[in-house]
């Protein structure tokens, strides 16, 4: 082997590898703020005709931009935790070498208020609580990450409810009904046990560093029964204001989705560790079908009934 290739492979990167770039933004996740915004632009029950540019820029703000930017954020102030947890992260593994996480995080921030500014005061100001959410989630002093209770429900209101609501609210031109908040925060509450399933990666690291996530001060078991809760609860709300609402068929369809769910927690529940990853494909899959139908239920809801 040459001294130049030696040399190659020990000299640290001064520019972050591009392939290493992507990764940090997570594509994976920036589905479920992406198709929050759809749902939220359904349910303002509002034809998408003369309003193509604020559908398609909102989805793109919420998803690679909005959520990409957060995972930046999370992933550099992660960074310690990720070299025990995840050491072939692009930050702990030196493929984004320096500071460069922080500084695409930050620009990323600012790129989203421009973007915002183009969606006019609703969506401007949902976009300003979502860059202030992102931090306040991973960074420290306030860093709501370290508490199994409020980062969760923090992730859960941001990746579900703000998306949906500022959907609703651009296409609108206006406060949504209250049918669509009241089924966007229901939601965003569910979600709050995604978030929670997701910390099962992430469970000796977090022991480590005093993160104090729900399977870690409860335990793997205890806190994946409480997950399931927590799905579950709001969307039996769900069905029953769609009944209320006069919306039965929507309504069993979502009977008919919590149902298979329950038998996904039942697979979870016997392995909450090993299965959480299989119940991210399944489970959850069911649960944003669910938000869809109940978008496509509430759009001719303009009020109270």
């Amino acid at each position: 082997m040459s001294v130049t290739t030696d040399l190659s492979q020990t000299q640290p990167r001064k520019l972050p590898e591009p392939k290493a770039v992507l990764t940090l933004l997570k594509p994976i996740t920036w589905f479920p703020p992406m198709w929050a915004y759809l749902c939220g632009a359904i349910s303002a029950g509002v034809a998408p005709s003369g309003h193509w540019l604020a559908l398609g820029l909102g989805v793109f703000l919420a998803g690679p931009v909005v959520c990409g930017m957060s995972q930046a954020a999370n992933d550099w102030c992660d960074r310690h935790v990720d070299a025990i947890n995840e050491p072939h992260r692009p930050i702990p593994s030196g493929r984004i070498p320096g500071r460069w996480g922080l500084w695409i995080a930050l620009f990323m921030s600012a790129l989203a208020l421009v973007i915002g500014l183009a969606l006019g005061p609703w969506g401007w100001g949902a976009t300003v609580v979502a860059v202030l959410a992102a931090w306040a989630y991973s960074a420290e002093p306030v860093r709501l990450k370290k508490s199994g209770w409020w980062g969760p429900g923090l992730v859960g209101l941001s990746y579900e409810s703000l998306p949906w609501f500022t959907g609703a609210a651009v296409l609108s031109a206006g406060a949504p009904a209250w049918p669509v908040v009241i089924v966007a925060l229901l939601y965003g509450i569910g979600a709050h046990g995604i978030m929670t399933l997701n910390d099962f990666k992430a469970l000796e690291g977090d022991r480590q560093m005093g993160v104090n996530s729900l399977p870690v001060t409860m335990g793997p078991e205890r806190a994946a029964k409480l997950a399931c809760v927590v799905m579950a609860v709001p969307q039996m709300i769900v069905i029953a204001l769609l009944f209320s609402w006069d919306r039965p068929w929507y309504a069993v369809a979502i009977i008919v989705s919590l149902l298979l769910q329950f038998y996904a927690m039942r697979v979870l529940l016997k392995d909450p560790k090993g299965k959480a990853p299989w119940y991210n494909g399944t489970g959850v899959t069911l649960y944003v079908s669910g938000m869809m139908i109940t978008a496509f239920a509430i759009r001719s809801l303009e009020a109270w009934p």
